[in-house]
């Protein structure tokens, strides 16, 4: 696996928005008695946030938070002190690049999207930082 995940470039990896290592899991931990969302619940939570981010990009060049510049990003990914600390011990402790911050701001502006939030918060800044699981895994170097 190592000699696999070596061939993947951490430059290349950078490009990549989101990446996760799903695990296997339990049977009995598939039945649960929680309230599941159903497609037609997604499907409508993902329109309401691409129609959210249409309306926010209407005057500018771009349709989606995927899209947005360096400059852009500063502008409409904004957060507050305590996420910035939050996000400042990520960068350090996973040996961010550049471009991997700006990325982690724009899934955290989705995110923050999808939970109808004009606001990032820093619920959605933390699920961001989990989304690069593989650059702490694999790609970080101590």
């Amino acid at each position: 696996m190592r000699k696999y995940i070596n061939r993947i470039s951490g430059p290349l990896l950078d490009r990549i928005d989101i990446h996760i290592e799903v695990n296997p899991i339990a049977y009995h931990k598939l039945e649960h008695n929680q309230k599941i969302e159903t497609s037609q619940e997604i499907r409508n939570r993902v329109n309401k946030a691409r129609n959210i981010q249409l309306e926010r990009y209407k005057s500018y060049s771009v349709f989606s938070n995927s899209e947005l510049t360096p400059s852009l990003t500063e502008k409409f990914c904004q957060i507050d002190k305590k996420s910035k600390k939050i996000l400042e011990i990520a960068f350090d402790k996973l040996g961010l690049s550049a471009r991997a911050y700006h990325r982690i701001l724009k899934v955290a502006r989705t995110i923050a999207d999808l939970d109808a939030n004009e606001q990032i918060q820093e619920k959605h800044l933390t699920e961001a930082i989990q989304y690069r699981s593989l650059d702490r895994k694999y790609w970080h170097k101590e």
